[in-house]
């Protein structure tokens, strides 16, 4: 099958001379499928021609040779996906629009996240993609009112959803009632036509031989049937035709088979005058019981996604501000950076910002997880969505809509609800066969038994009827995405933050933690304790060290300035990167650092030896200050052990994982940091870059999390199977992290690694719930304990059976809710 190719532009960054075209345009022409390409330098566009397959390639390799590519993101809410061969078929459709670099469709939470080019593709194109493969998508509109949007449009879907289960209950229950009533002879059929005569004659007998159509009771159970089939499941025969017009095959594909060749059976039976039972019970029954399920595990999916919900409900939807010098109130999304924001005692912050007026206590729990509240005084910086609760405060608004705190940590906690764990890789396969699968299965099944079992044609059809709703793709579909769901929602309302379901996953597997030392083992507070006999080797140092952000700097310096010294500014400044800092003082060459910075400079040590032994062994860091090749002197740096080290460490062991400290300081006084809170392994002594290959080590024994919260620790975190960045990192640190603490409290690391536990396994039983339940549950429909002992499924239980195991595996997933009680 061949594809006709299109004329596909797109905006390139990061251009900046005809070099850069050139390069651009060979990697573009380089690609399969590519047959054209030409780079604009003036406007910064490439156009290709090619197949829009080929769009994921061709941005791959412009960002490959070092460029950009302009793209956009947008989630659609979808409507009227019933399992995984809708998901995968939704995903398909949308893969298919041209413009469409990458979608995930995400079963758990109905949503499609699509990564699309701007100038090629829009939302309405995909829009339309998604209504033709035969699904819905709500409206929303990018207004702070999103929420409400998508609310109102679950709430009309679940109440359409009511309201067809309610018909299919109301004409269901009678029907299967007076049905079992009558195989049972607790009512006797209603004769009409030549069946009048045989009672009349009492001939009662023979009447199992009269034509289906002589019972009034079996025309009653037409009419019971009728609304069941044409409104109650409208939706199975909906999703089902379009899934054939597609040449594929769902879920609702075997719920109509089955349902359909019951009813249908039925029908020909009584129009044709033949003489059998019967199966519009079983047709209604079937309908009706899905349904049900259906109905319990849509309510029980929206619980899983309530985290989100709640984390999108803390935004108030007006704000007061102060304009022109009154009080006006606006709603929030209409707020503009720099503009005054009034809150009131008991009111949320609406907007992330600093406190130009008033000081008060703010409640962060909803977002930190930290239950105390902290003081906010003049000009710090307060969180949009927290609670002011003491004190009137005015803000200025710096951060607003999307690049806010809030709708940051929305995003992050909807990218991990909407990523695939790697134990999704098989069920994906096996979702995609499932059906097609399961249809052979129920004609074998139908044949086998009418052609080789000796059985009629009508029970042979309920075999395979039986085989047909039983089978359940949807309990596969589930298995995981609602897990990582509930997990990633539960670990984001305690203020832990997992960027994606491989990283929940990896949690679950870890069996060492290694902890940076300054600032996440110890409190990153470090004060000098120990000077010396001569000051002024303080002050030298403090000239040198100011103009850091070091810790240790910013301590040497903070002790000069509370002893009265006097600072003064030092020339060509220059940081040693793991090892200290140099700088010019009265055309002096003077270093601060460690050993190596002076080993390096050939300073000799021999005269300050005994004093750098001793602060070692008191486990004090140490600052050798040297001045034109000569040291003046030792200073003695502690830094307090967080209170709650100890404790997490020992609960580490408890879950039988190992604990290591990787650190740039002095051997010594890292062994005293470890000493007092029970760590296993020290790596001490270690640059930046070293760090990494520490990491690498302790990866030879199995699998790492590593723990820090500097720029230094960045790649150590990436290169650790999961990188967890404390709340109070830089920048760097919180972006290379898997996870992120949202507060500096180490007891959330063992709290991270029980939810990825708690995750996985809640993971593990649900795919083995529905791979035992479709392993045992088909074959028994099958018949296969039939020649045995005579049992043979009803279609009626298959059905109840089915709708079960789907509740079963949400029901399991929301039990991870409780997963850190």
């Amino acid at each position: 099958m061949t594809t006709t190719n299109q004329s596909l532009e797109f905006a390139v960054t990061g251009m900046t001379c005809a070099s850069c075209v050139m390069r651009v345009e060979k990697v573009l022409r380089k690609i399969d499928g590519v047959t054209d390409a030409s780079v604009n330098l003036a406007d910064e566009h490439a156009q290709i021609d090619a197949s829009p397959a080929v769009l994921p390639q061709a941005i791959a390799a412009v960002e490959k040779a070092g460029y950009g590519v302009i793209r956009e993101q947008v989630e659609l809410p979808i409507i009227g996906m019933t399992c995984a061969s809708c998901s995968a078929r939704v995903e398909k459709a949308i893969r298919k629009v041209a413009g469409v670099v990458s979608v995930n469709v995400n079963l758990g939470d109905d949503r499609a996240t699509v990564d699309y080019l701007p100038m090629i593709s829009s939302v309405e194109t995909i829009t339309a993609a998604v209504e033709k493969a035969g699904y819905g998508v709500i409206p929303v509109a990018r207004t702070s009112d999103t929420a409400d949007v998508e609310a109102d449009a679950r709430a009309a879907e679940l109440a359409t959803r009511r309201r067809r289960l309610i018909v299919s209950m109301l004409f269901a229950l009678p029907l299967f009632v007076v049905s079992m009533s009558k195989d049972f002879g607790l009512i006797a059929p209603w004769p009409i036509g030549s069946a009048v005569e045989m009672v009349a004659q009492n001939d009662i007998s023979h009447m199992h031989m009269m034509p289906a159509a002589t019972d009034a009771l079996n025309w009653l159970f037409l009419v019971l049937a009728i609304p069941i089939q044409t409104y109650a499941a409208l939706d199975f025969y909906r999703h089902a035709w379009s899934a054939l017009r597609s040449r594929t095959a769902n879920m609702d594909t075997l719920i109509v088979l089955g349902s359909s060749a019951a009813f249908w059976y039925s029908v020909w039976l009584l129009v044709s005058g033949g003489v059998g039972h019967v199966y519009f019970e079983t047709a209604g029954t079937i309908i009706a019981l899905i349904l049900v399920g259906k109905y319990l595990e849509s309510r029980a999916r929206s619980q899983a996604s309530q985290a989100v919900r709640t984390l999108i409900g803390l935004q108030p939807k007006h704000t007061r501000i102060l304009r022109a010098g009154e009080i006006v109130e606006i709603p929030t999304n209409h707020v503009r950076r720099g503009e005054i924001v009034i809150v009131r005692p008991g009111e949320r912050i609406p907007v992330d910002g600093s406190i130009l007026a008033g000081d008060t206590s703010i409640d962060e729990s909803m977002l930190t997880g930290e239950s105390m509240p902290v003081v906010r005084q003049l000009g710090a910086r307060v969180i949009g969505a927290s609670i002011n609760l003491t004190g009137e405060i005015q803000i200025r608004a710096e951060a607003i809509g999307s690049d806010s705190v809030l709708a940051q940590l929305i995003r992050l906690v909807r990218q991990a609800q909407g990523s695939r764990a790697p134990v999704q890789q098989l069920v994906d396969r096996i979702s995609a066969v499932f059906v097609p699968i399961i249809i052979v299965i129920a004609l074998v099944t139908f044949g086998v038994w009418w052609l080789l079992g000796g059985q009629t044609p009508t029970n042979a059809m309920m075999f395979a009827v039986a085989v047909l709703v039983i089978a359940c793709p949807c309990a596969l579909g589930l298995a995981t995405p609602t897990a990582i769901m509930v997990g990633s929602g539960v670990g984001a309302q305690k203020g832990i933050l997992i960027k994606g379901a491989a990283a929940l996953e990896r949690l679950a597997h870890v069996n060492t933690v290694a902890f940076d030392k300054t600032g996440t083992i110890t409190e990153g507070a470090p004060t000098v304790t120990d000077a010396g006999d001569d000051l002024q080797v303080l002050a030298i140092a403090a000239s040198v060290a100011q103009g850091s952000n070091h810790p240790l700097s910013l301590a040497i310096v903070r002790a000069a300035q509370n002893a009265g010294l006097t600072i003064v500014s030092a020339q060509q400044r220059q940081d040693l990167v793991g090892r200290g800092a140099s700088a010019l003082l009265d055309g002096d060459t003077v270093i601060i650092g460690n050993q190596a910075a002076m080993h390096e400079s050939h300073v000799d040590l021999s005269a300050c030896a005994d004093r750098i032994t001793a602060l070692q062994r008191a486990g004090q860091s140490i600052v050798i200050v040297a001045r034109a090749g000569k040291a003046l002197g030792v200073l003695g740096l502690s830094d307090r052990a967080r209170v709650e080290a100890d404790q997490v460490v020992h609960d580490l062991h408890e879950m039988r994982v190992r604990t290591a400290m990787i650190s740039g300081d002095n051997k010594a006084t890292a062994d005293v940091i470890a000493g007092q809170v029970g760590i296993d392994e020290v790596v001490a002594e270690v640059l930046p870059a070293q760090k990494v290959d520490a990491v690498t080590t302790l990866q030879q024994r199995g699998v790492v999390a590593m723990v820090g919260d500097g720029i230094n620790d960045a790649p150590a975190l990436a290169k650790a199977d999961v990188g967890i960045a404390m709340g109070s990192g830089t920048d760097v640190a919180i972006e290379t992290a898997d996870v992120i603490m949202m507060r500096s409290d180490l007891t959330m690391i063992g709290q991270a690694i029980r939810l990825g536990k708690a995750t996985l396994r809640t993971i593990r039983w649900n795919l083995f719930w529905a791979f035992a339940y479709n392993v045992v549950g088909i074959p028994i429909a099958a018949g296969l304990l039939y020649p045995w002992w005579g049992i043979q499924l009803s279609p009626i239980v298959a059905a109840a059976a089915m709708a079960f195991s789907s509740i079963f595996v949400v029901t399991n997933s929301l039990r991870l809710r409780n997963a850190l009680q």
